[in-house]
């Protein structure tokens, strides 16, 4: 499966170069913890005020679809990061400083009456979002939604020490993608990984959007999975069905939600549970996989939903009942 990946490392004097064409020479730079990408990031503090350095660099990354998308957002009135300067052959973006008031760190203060409202906002967004018109995007369409439900087995399951039966995991992530995919017919802008830690809270109880560079046009149903099956931070079981019901009284999508809702739990916690093992195998992040077991809860509870009979019997086949005991809880809650 290959072995650890090394981030590639940035000249200084490349990014002074492309700092001083901005207009922000001799200004201060400090690290930011970044992302599960090869994306770094530094806080920019010059004569200009504050800033934030991102720099993707290829042939690993490509900032070309966090621009495009950063302009559609902008564009359509969404509190996406103002570009201040690009190099897309290099990788370097200079972006607006959101500040340092994250959702995350701001619900884990607060009680569970509290959180709603921040959460309703975040859909508020999400609404927003959908009530757009659509960017030409890539289509989030079987190949993508089997792609990478297939992490699951790919990394996963080496790493636990299985063999399982891909041919029958591939046809039963088929099955369960039908009925979503011929509700796609009206897609919209989905961001893709939208979720406490990628969302900041702005003036105005405006939300500013991080992290859309993967944007893709699919299932509305999908970020709100995204927002309430969040892989990082509990989302309390009461909160997330609230959000849930709040989502469906304010937007236009109604018909079928519950059951999408599952099935795209589904697809992208498997995603997930295959990304958070393959960070710590081949790219030796060893924090990852002690998130597992908040994702597998997720998983667990959607495989409930009756449109996923054809992967939970997948699952009873080839997934031990004590090994999901130990990554999952099957008589856990999603606290």
């Amino acid at each position: 499966m290959g072995g650890t990946v090394v981030v590639p490392a940035i000249e200084p004097q490349i990014i002074d170069d492309f700092l001083a064409g901005a207009g922000w020479s001799d200004a201060q730079l400090d690290p930011i913890v970044g992302d599960a990408s090869f994306r770094q990031y530094w806080r920019v503090v010059g004569k200009l005020g504050k800033a934030i350095l991102m720099v993707a660099p290829p042939p690993e990354e490509d900032v070309k679809p966090f621009l495009e998308v950063a302009q559609y957002l902008l564009k359509n009135g969404m509190r996406a990061p103002e570009i201040f300067a690009a190099d897309a052959d290099k990788g370097f973006i200079l972006l607006e400083d959101f500040g340092d008031k994250r959702m995350r760190e701001t619900v884990d203060t607060l009680p569970l009456a509290d959180q709603r409202p921040v959460y309703s906002k975040a859909i508020d967004a999400l609404v927003k979002l959908h009530g757009q018109p659509i960017i030409d995007l890539p289509a989030y369409d079987m190949a993508v939604y089997e792609r990478e439900a297939l992490l699951f087995c790919d990394w996963y399951c080496p790493a636990a020490g299985l063999t399982v039966d891909k041919a029958g995991f591939v046809d039963a992530v088929h099955q369960i993608m039908k009925p979503v995919l011929e509700g796609q017919d009206r897609p919209v802008v989905v961001l893709r990984d939208y979720h406490a830690e990628n969302i900041m809270l702005l003036e105005k109880n405006r939300q500013g959007l991080l992290d859309f560079q993967d944007a893709l046009l699919g299932h509305p149903a999908y970020d709100i999975v995204s927002l309430l099956q969040d892989a990082r931070r509990d989302v309390p079981h009461e909160l997330e069905i609230a959000m849930c019901d709040y989502f469906c009284e304010h937007s236009q999508y109604h018909k079928d939600f519950k059951r999408d809702y599952a099935i795209l739990g589904a697809q992208r916690n498997l995603k997930i549970v295959g990304i958070f093992m393959r960070l710590a195998v081949r790219d030796n992040k060893p924090r990852y996989p002690s998130l597992i077991p908040r994702v597998w809860r997720y998983l667990e509870q959607d495989l409930k939903h009756p449109s996923l009979e054809p992967m939970a019997a997948w699952f009873g086949r080839n997934m031990p009942a004590e090994l999901r005991a130990r990554d999952g809880a099957i008589e856990g809650q999603c606290a």
